[in-house]
């Protein structure tokens, strides 16, 4: 049992793959967010686009 300790305690694979994990979900948190803001962004700019284009369209 203490030799199955021991090695546990020294075998760091499991350690690097949580890390790997945690850098991995910390960068889809950062895309969503960044991608929502530009999402944002440019409905405002379309929206004002399209506010200023319609009173400039012909009355039938």
């Amino acid at each position: 049992m203490k030799k199955f300790t021991l090695r546990f305690l020294r075998e760091n694979k499991g350690v690097t793959a949580i890390e790997y994990g945690l850098i991995a979900g910390l960068i889809v948190v950062i895309i969503a967010a960044s991608v929502t803001n530009i999402g944002t962004g440019l409905r405002t700019v379309f929206t004002n686009v399209v506010t200023a284009i319609t009173p400039a369209a012909p009355a039938a």
